[in-house]
């Protein structure tokens, strides 16, 4: 792999000075599909380390047969169950992101609508007689009704 400055002196040379990539490769010493790849990129090349595997991802199968049945069990005794002796805060952050997919639904979370989809309106109905001033009192209406139409049929 070339460095950033190999790549901007490849596309200097390229762009610049109208050098052919044969002659870039045998100055720079590198190879001409190195050369060619360098004038097409738009930008350096950048190191990319391949993903490196968990130490869980070897026991994630036992852990899910676990949750399937237990969806609440504790790290501690899935750690148990499955023969766990490494550290644990791996163990909990997986269990964590594998929980969710076994977990049932929290009935207090939040529900998500499209707009328009629901209405809500909030009333406040007191009992009380409610003082207006000049020794009148008034009370809320016993008989509400709404309708509500939607705007478009999009």
């Amino acid at each position: 792999m070339i460095s950033g400055e190999d790549w901007a002196e490849i596309r200097r040379l390229h762009r610049a000075e109208q050098m052919p990539i044969r002659a870039i490769a045998r100055k720079l010493g590198i190879s001409r599909t190195t050369v060619r790849r360098a004038v097409v990129s738009n930008r350096p090349p950048k190191y990319e380390r391949a993903p490196k595997g968990s130490v869980v991802d070897g026991v994630e199968p036992k852990i899910r047969e676990l949750l399937e049945v237990w969806p609440g069990m504790p790290a501690t005794v899935v750690a148990e169950r499955i023969g766990w002796q490494r550290g644990m805060t791996v163990l909990r952050d997986r269990l964590r992101e594998l929980r969710l997919d076994y977990l049932p639904a929290d009935p207090a979370s939040r529900t998500v609508y499209a707009p328009g989809e629901l209405v809500q309106c909030d009333l406040w109905l007191p009992p009380a007689e409610i003082p207006l001033g000049f020794g009148q009192t008034g009370s809320t209406r016993k008989w509400l009704k709404h309708w509500s139409a939607p705007a478009s049929t999009t």
